[in-house]
């Protein structure tokens, strides 16, 4: 929250939908949403775009925040687009030399040069789930460019699916990740479990090859439903008698309860009392916990820019 004297802060971001980082714009009170500034990070010289100015009620958390550099000019974009050719000369290199090594499982997906060309960043995945030595690829790639200092990250699947981009599981002419996702939150089973989704590998799994990030968007609201409504095969009491639960219907509130000698029927929340193994009422049920078989992979390729 920023305060009188307190600094003018930006949030940047250096990939298309990359994480936002936050920096000290006070002397270039000119910007404007959309520019790009060159700035120094804990990767070097970047050239990153004025996503926001920061409100005075945000909070960003603590700094002390590096001040930008400059705006960046036609000369600073037009050297960007060099290195990005560069880029991609880089992988066909990396990727000869993984073979010529016989680095099994070892995949190259991108190369990132700072704005300088000072640093070259290899990125990777590692198919297997042994540790793999690169140096010896990292010495390789280092003689053809002497003037950078080359580094290797070996990356999770996903940070891999939203680099590559390509259509989502469900369809969508772009994966999520690649389309909006900045962080990628923990998943587990237990989401889909809580919305009465098929535990199909192909029902619940991304093009990653992971849990989908989507299991998490409705999560909270199911959860949330579903603590004011009894589990399948509880005991009920309704105005038509007392019965089992065998269908929960989360959104409409709803559960489908079946009453000996009269079949199944449907009845709302405000209709059903909960009881206990003797048949008694229970009052303010409270949901039992659930473990939670957890799929956590965070976006290992991103670090903070700013530290």
């Amino acid at each position: 929250m920023s305060q009188a004297g307190s600094p003018k802060l930006v949030g940047l971001r250096f990939s298309k939908v990359g994480k936002i980082y936050h920096f000290d714009a006070t002397n270039l009170p000119e910007l404007k949403i959309g520019d790009r500034v060159v700035v120094e990070t804990a990767r070097g010289w970047q050239l990153g775009e004025v996503i926001q100015w920061v409100k005075d009620d945000q909070d960003v958390g603590e700094g002390p925040w590096k001040a930008i550099d400059r705006k960046a000019t036609p000369r600073d974009l037009v050297l960007r687009q060099d290195w990005a050719r560069k880029e991609e000369q880089v992988v066909e290199l990396a990727r000869q030399k993984t073979k010529e090594l016989r680095l099994s499982g070892v995949k190259i997906v991108v190369a990132e040069f700072s704005f300088d060309g000072s640093r070259l960043s290899i990125l990777f995945s590692n198919d297997t789930e042994e540790k793999i030595d690169v140096k010896n690829l990292r010495k390789a790639v280092q003689k053809y460019y002497p003037a950078s200092q080359v580094e290797l990250r070996q990356i999770g699947p996903r940070d891999v699916a939203k680099i590559l981009e390509g259509i989502g599981a469900c369809g969508l002419e772009k994966r999520c990740c690649s389309a909006f996702l900045t962080d990628f939150n923990s998943i587990s089973i237990k989401m889909a479990k809580e919305q009465g989704i098929s535990l199909t590998p192909s029902e619940i799994t991304g093009m990653c090859g992971r849990l989908r990030c989507c299991l998490n968007y409705e999560y909270e609201l199911y959860s949330k439903l579903r603590k004011t409504l009894p589990k399948r095969n509880k005991r009920v009491s309704t105005p038509a008698g007392e019965g089992k639960v065998v269908e929960v219907m989360t959104l409409r509130e709803m559960v489908v309860v079946d009453i000996p000698e009269q079949g199944r029927k449907t009845f709302n929340k405000d209709e059903i009392q909960r009881l206990d193994e003797r048949g008694r009422p229970i009052e303010n049920p409270v949901s039992s916990p659930e473990d939670a078989e957890t799929d956590d992979e965070g976006d290992e390729g991103v670090s903070n820019l700013n530290e």
